[in-house]
């Protein structure tokens, strides 16, 4: 319960009102703590124009966005207010997005993610999503200089930033967010946090709040984070896989798997793949990162505990109930958050509703079996699949599912025809 007194005694002055638009940026607006009622009464005023915004904050357009003309209001979820550990002074809280009638704006993207809970709750299907979260810390501010040395998932990494690592998990859990693991990753510099499971909704606030969280502790410590799904051209990047199970009548629907509607809610993420790489691989630089035989996902297939496969499925640990789950391991973070949970739920509803079947799991690296069909190799390919998807055009609407598609093209047509290290620098720093 939102409680000003209280965090005026806490030192909160100001209030972040975020959201994040279609390129995967967080864009915010804040208020005064003292104008906080007002803000939730009334909304704060922000430009639709965001809808149509790229990564360098240049602008493309549809039919209906990307005009100088209109104002929409932002309005914090008090629900999800959080005094900030890493920058005092300050309060977050995601925004929604409404018109200036009050009614929720057309390509809101958090409203899309909530919109798509509440579909499939109607259906007696509810959610637990978590989005892991890879960072690269430096020490440089143009190319990249690794702020640590020591080897893949090695204690000489976590030594040698062990101060700050720990600042991460106090910060973390002081906004009250549950973290399960933090640990040393594969590529130079490379840190990742998993974060407990929750509703879809919640999941993508989770994801939004631990990045904002990492990249303050990181300036504080003197270092930069990237977040970007390719940091150096030609080695390991950043991912941000996401880990689902979904629920009926207080079951796993995973519990069984494949021989379960489990099996059918799989088999509706892994047909949509080559679409929903435009919402969850939404740079030229996110396929860099997505190369065979580099645990990206690159193929569209799936296996148990299989960590080459698009689809990994993990039983869970025998004994503890409810574990089993399905990591999508071809996303990175250069998604919006709220737009990838939100066609994930999209994607299972199709799949329990045409119960189509998943075909046989693979074992091993797919780059090595024949038949096994690549995901796709560039942006341009996964938005003209995502473009002729029917089924997510009806989800979205067609003012959000019309300015994804206008992003992911734009985007693509600004970085044609650039090296693969042109392209990892011009996004390096942005994510």
């Amino acid at each position: 319960m939102f409680d000003g007194n209280q965090l005026h005694d806490r030192g909160v002055r100001g209030v972040i009102l975020s959201y994040v638009d279609t390129a995967g940026i967080n864009r915010v607006k804040t208020v005064p703590l003292s104008r906080l009622d007002d803000a939730v009464r009334w909304g704060v005023g922000m430009s639709p124009v965001f809808d149509t915004f790229l990564a360098d904050d240049s602008i493309t357009s549809t039919d209906k966005l990307g005009s100088p003309d209109g104002d929409l209001r932002l309005r914090p979820d008090l629900d999800r207010l959080v005094a900030l550990a890493a920058q005092p002074g300050w309060a977050w809280a995601p925004a929604d997005r409404f018109t200036q009638d009050g009614e929720p704006w057309i390509a809101d993207q958090r409203g899309f993610a909530r919109r798509m809970t509440e579909l499939a709750a109607a259906d007696g299907v509810t959610f637990r999503m978590a989005i892991e979260i890879e960072w690269a810390a430096g020490r440089d501010d143009d190319d990249f200089l690794p702020a640590c040395r020591g080897p893949a998932y090695g204690m000489t990494r976590l030594v040698e930033l062990s101060d700050y690592c720990r600042d991460v998990l106090v910060a973390l859990e002081d906004q009250g967010v549950v973290v399960d693991q933090l640990h040393p990753e594969y590529a130079a510099g490379q840190f990742e946090v998993s974060i407990a499971a929750a509703d879809p909704v919640r999941a993508a606030d989770d994801s939004v709040l631990v990045r904002q969280t990492i990249r303050a502790v990181t300036q504080r410590h003197g270092l930069r984070v990237s977040f970007a799904p390719s940091v150096v051209a030609g080695t390991v990047g950043n991912g941000g896989h996401i880990h689902l199970s979904a629920w009926r009548n207080g079951s796993n629907l995973f519990d069984g798997f494949p021989h379960s509607d489990g099996g059918f809610a799989a088999a509706g993420i892994l047909a949509h793949l080559p679409a929903l790489l435009a919402v969850g691989a939404p740079t030229p630089a996110s396929y860099l990162r997505l190369v065979p035989s580099h645990w990206a996902g690159a193929f569209a297939c799936w296996g148990v505990e299989t960590r080459e496969a698009a689809l990994r499925f993990i039983p869970g640990t025998t004994g503890r109930p409810g574990a089993a789950n399905l990591e999508v391991k071809c996303f990175d973070l250069a998604a919006n958050p709220y737009l990838l949970v939100g066609a994930l739920v999209a994607a299972v509803r199709d799949g329990l509703a045409a119960g189509r079947p998943l075909p046989e799991p693979i074992t091993g690296d797919p780059v090595h079996l024949p038949g096994i069909p690549r995901l796709p190799t560039t942006l341009d390919n996964a938005t003209n699949a995502f473009a002729g998807t029917p089924m997510l055009r009806e989800a979205m609407g067609d003012a959000l599912f019309d300015a994804v598609v206008a992003v992911r093209r734009a985007e693509a047509d600004r970085l044609r025809d650039q090296d693969p290290p042109t392209i990892a620098a011009a996004l390096r720093w942005v994510y």
